[in-house]
C-alpha cells in the first residue's frame, strides 16, 4: 500500500469519527431535550436513519406485568406493524437478546430461522436485510432492546454499527436512569406533599378549634356555612384571639384545600415593600428589582389568601387592593401587562374599621367589599368556660415538647387563670402554659409558676398587714413625701400637687413626723444634692 492509500484511509477514517461524533453529540441533545421518554426516542431514530442510512429502526421496553417485550417507537414501521411486535423474553432474535442481555448480529435474516419477522413488515420488502438488536441495560438489568435493519453488508461495517449501536443504548439507559430518578423524586414530593396537606387539614380542622362556649358555637356555625363558598370573609377580634387558625380553618374545609393559602400581614411590612410582596414586580422597575418577581396574589391563583392586619394598609394600597376585589386583576410594579387570578379574601384586623373610616383612615368602599360575611371572635374574658379546656390542650402540647409528665393544674392555679382578664387572649394563655410547663418539677402546675400578672396576694406572698386605718396611713403619707420630693421640698406647691389646703398639709407633715427640709436642693460648685 503506497503512501497516497495511507493518507486516503486516515482522512476517510477522520470523517467517519468525526460524522459519528456529530451523530451521538445530536443524540445527546435530543435525550437532554424532554424528561418524557415518549418525546424523545423517535427523534434518536430518526436522526440514526439520517447519520447511517438504516432501513428500520425499532426500540423495545419490556412490560413487567404483561411479561412482554413491546415496540415503544419505531421508524420505518407502520402502526399496525408497530402493534404486531410483541415478544416473549427468550422468543426470537429480540426476545434472545432481551433474555441473555447479549447483542446479536444476523448478516442475512432469510438464513436466520430464529428471525420471527412479527411485525411483517420485511414481506414487501428485499429479504436481503442484515439485522442488529443490543440490549438496552439500566445497572445490569435488561430493560429493553435497540435493533436495526440495514442492506445485507460486510461483517466489518456490520459490527461498527453494532459499536455504535451499544453506545446509543448506553446513553438511552443513563437517560432512563436520571428520569426514573426524577420521577421517583417527584412521587416523593407529591406524596410528602399529600401528607402535608392531609396534615394541614387535620391540624386547621374545625375540630381543633378548641372552645365550647356559646360564642365559640357561633363561630363554628359561621364557618361551617361560609367554607364551600367563594365569598369575601372579614374576620375581627382583638389580638390573640385565633384569627389566622379560622382563616385556615375556612380554607381547609373549603372546596380551594388543595389549592395555595398565602399570608401576608400588612402590619410587619414597610409600605415600601407591601405593593411589590402584593402584586410583584417586573424587572428593573426600582433598584434592586434585578429578576421578574411574583407577587401574593399570583401565588395563591385558585386558592385563598389572607391578608391579616388588613386595617393598616395605606389609602394608596386600599385603592389598589380594592380594584382587585373588583375586577380580580391587577399590574405588577413597573408593569403594564394586566394580570388575572382567580383568588378568595379572608381578611383580619383587630382595628375599629368603623372608626377609621369616619377619620378617613380607612376607605368605605373597601369596608364594604370586604365586610361580606363578618366573622367576629369574642375575647378571652368573655368565654371563660373555655379557659380551662385551652389550658389543658396547651399543656398535653408543650408536655410533649419538652419531655415533661405534666399530670394536672392545681385549684389556686385554675383559681388565678379564671380571674385574670387576659389583654393577650388564647396567645398569652399559650404562652403561660409553656413558661409553667417548663417551671415544673414535680408534675403539677401550680400558682406560683404563672406570671406575676396572674399572681394573687395570697401566692405571692404580697398579702397587705395591718388594719384598713393603718393602710390608708401608710399610703397617705407615701404620697405627701411624693409630693415633697418632686417639689423640692415646698410644702405650698406639695399640697397643690396632692389638691389639699397649705394648713391641711402642715398637719400631715407634723402627724407623721416629716422632715420638708430634706427633701430641699443644695447647690454646690461641684453639683446640685439633697440634703
Amino acid at each position: 500500500m503506497n503512501s497516497i492509500d495511507i493518507s486516503e484511509n486516515k482522512t476517510n477514517s477522520k470523517k467517519e469519527e468525526i460524522k459519528e461524533l456529530t451523530l451521538l453529540l445530536e443524540i445527546s441533545r435530543i435525550l437532554d431535550s424532554s424528561i418524557d421518554l415518549r418525546d424523545i426516542l423517535k427523534p434518536v431514530l430518526e436522526t440514526l436513519a439520517r447519520h447511517t442510512g438504516i432501513l428500520r429502526g425499532i426500540i423495545t421496553l419490556y412490560d413487567r406485568q404483561r411479561d412482554e417485550i413491546t415496540i415503544e417507537t419505531a421508524f420505518g414501521l407502520t402502526k399496525s406493524e408497530k402493534k404486531r411486535g410483541r415478544y416473549k423474553p427468550g422468543e426470537g432474535i429480540t426476545g434472545r437478546v432481551f433474555k441473555t442481555g447479549r447483542a446479536a448480529v444476523i448478516k442475512r435474516i432469510s438464513d436466520e430461522p430464529e428471525f420471527l419477522d412479527k411485525t411483517g413488515s420485511r414481506r414487501r420488502k428485499e429479504s436481503e436485510i442484515s439485522f442488529i438488536c443490543v440490549p438496552i441495560k439500566l445497572e445490569n438489568r435488561v430493560i429493553g432492546t435497540l435493533s436495526i435493519d440495514v442492506p445485507v453488508s460486510p461483517e466489518e461495517k456490520l459490527e461498527e454499527l453494532k459499536r455504535l449501536c451499544t453506545i446509543i443504548c448506553s446513553m438511552i439507559s443513563q437517560a432512563v436512569k436520571l428520569r426514573q430518578f426524577a420521577i421517583e423524586e417527584r412521587e416523593k414530593l407529591l406524596e410528602e406533599n399529600k401528607r402535608l396537606q392531609e396534615e394541614l387539614q387535620e391540624r386547621y380542622n374545625l375540630k381543633n378549634i378548641i372552645g365550647n362556649s356559646n360564642e365559640m358555637h357561633e363561630v363554628y356555625r359561621l364557618i361551617n356555612q361560609v367554607s364551600r363558598s367563594d365569598t369575601t370573609v372579614l374576620i375581627r377580634g382583638e389580638s390573640g384571639t385565633g384569627k389566622e387558625l379560622v382563616a385556615h380553618a375556612i380554607h381547609f374545609s373549603s372546596l380551594r384545600a388543595h389549592k395555595p393559602f398565602i399570608k401576608v400581614n400588612c402590619a410587619s411590612l414597610p409600605e415600601s415593600l407591601i405593593e411589590s410582596e402584593l402584586f410583584g414586580h417586573e424587572k428593573g422597575a426600582f433598584t434592586g428589582a434585578v429578576t421578574m418577581r411574583k407577587g401574593r396574589f399570583e401565588l395563591a391563583d385558585g386558592g385563598t389568601i389572607f391578608l391579616d392586619e388588613i386595617g393598616d394598609l395605606s389609602p394608596n394600597l386600599q385603592a389598589k387592593l380594592l380594584r382587585v376585589l373588583q375586577e380580580k386583576e391587577f399590574e405588577r410594579v413597573g408593569g403594564t401587562r394586566t394580570i388575572r387570578v382567580d383568588v378568595r379574601v379572608i381578611a383580619a384586623t383587630n382595628r375599629n374599621l368603623e372608626e377609621m373610616i369616619e377619620k378617613k383612615l380607612f376607605r368605605e368602599d373597601l369596608y364594604y367589599r370586604l365586610n361580606v360575611f363578618p366573622i367576629h371572635l369574642p375575647p378571652l374574658r368573655e368565654r371563660k368556660s373555655d379557659i380551662l379546656l385551652l389550658a389543658d390542650f396547651f399543656v398535653e402540647k408543650y408536655s410533649k415538647i419538652h419531655r415533661k409528665n405534666i399530670k394536672r393544674i392545681s385549684t389556686p392555679a385554675i383559681d388565678m387563670m379564671m380571674s385574670y382578664h387576659w389583654p393577650g387572649n388564647v396567645r398569652e394563655l399559650e404562652n403561660c402554659i409553656e413558661r409553667a410547663v417548663l417551671l415544673s418539677e414535680d408534675g403539677v402546675i401550680h400558682g406560683h409558676h404563672l406570671p406575676p400578672t396572674l399572681q394573687t396576694a395570697e401566692e405571692s406572698g404580697t398579702t397587705l398587714k395591718g388594719t384598713l386605718k393603718e393602710t390608708l396611713e401608710r399610703v397617705e403619707k407615701e404620697m405627701i413625701m411624693e409630693a415633697l420630693k418632686s417639689s423640692r421640698g415646698n410644702m405650698a406647691e406639695a399640697s397643690r400637687i396632692l389638691g389639699i389646703t397649705e394648713r391641711i398639709m402642715g398637719l400631715r407633715v407634723k402627724k407623721y413626723r416629716i422632715d420638708p427640709s430634706r427633701f430641699k436642693i443644695r447647690i454646690s460648685k461641684s453639683n446640685i444634692k439633697f440634703r
